[in-house]
């Protein structure tokens, strides 16, 4: 019995170190409202790092911003504002950055057709309506809420939301009547984009930064990429701007 589990302790190892392909693994932690564009970071990146095996953590940017102030390990933090990267910069020094690889601004996003008859931020002082945003915390809702406050208007909140992801889909599925996104939200989301003043609205500014999590060189590779004209490119795609 001892000879056989050895022979299958022996296959196993065997099958994982294939499995593996001796491939390198690079954690990425990026706020929600990145995710169309670290998808195709990662394609473009891995395509020329044939080795490298890139993994994206995505959430809102003060919940990665406690898991890696917690002990998680990431090789890179994209965060959608300056806040959550100080936080974590206070306590783990990075190898890179930050640098501010884009920026973006707000627009309300109503129901497909706006049954509701939204003209604009004012409306959502309406009592007839159910509005969404992010939390206080995240910071989609500390722009929108910066915004509000400039704007004069105090909404009537339905719900306050962990990530912008979570308010678009609410609109989308007719949940809520209006929330507040980023403009790079919007593209291939089943909502009507209401565009907001010039003189209201809040520029997002998005701070990327490398960490030494076990591969400080290539961790130094991706946000290089990411601030290279391809990078730059691949974000205006998306609706971002630098």
């Amino acid at each position: 019995m001892r000879t056989g589990f050895v022979a299958v302790a022996a296959l196993f190892v065997v099958a994982c170190e294939a499995s593996g392909g001796g491939e390198r693994t690079l954690t990425a932690f990026a706020a929600s409202s990145l995710t169309e564009v670290f998808a195709t970071v990662e394609l473009e990146f891995e395509a020329d790092h044939p080795d490298v095996d890139v993994v994206v953590n995505l959430a809102g940017s003060s919940t990665l911003a406690t898991q890696l102030l917690a002990g998680a390990e990431a090789d890179v933090f994209a965060s959608a504002d300056t806040i959550q990267m100080d936080r974590v910069t206070e306590e783990l020094v990075p190898i890179v950055g930050p640098q501010v690889m884009a920026t973006n601004s707000l627009v309300l996003v109503v129901e497909e057709g706006n049954p509701a008859q939204i003209g604009g931020v004012e409306d959502l002082a309406r009592d007839d309506l159910v509005v969404v945003l992010g939390a206080p915390e995240v910071p989609v809702g500390r722009y929108a809420s910066e915004l509000l406050e400039e704007a004069g208007v105090e909404a009537v909140e339905a719900s306050y939301e962990a990530n912008v992801r979570t308010v678009l889909s609410k609109v989308e599925l007719g949940e809520a009547d209006a929330g507040i996104v980023y403009r790079s939200d919007v593209g291939s989301a089943d909502v009507d984009a209401i565009e907001i003043a010039r003189q209201l609205n809040v520029t997002a500014t998005y701070p990327i930064a490398a960490f030494d999590a076990g591969e400080p060189d290539l961790a130094a590779s991706f946000v290089d990429f990411v601030m290279s004209a391809e990078g730059e490119s691949i974000l205006a795609e998306a609706g971002f701007t630098r």
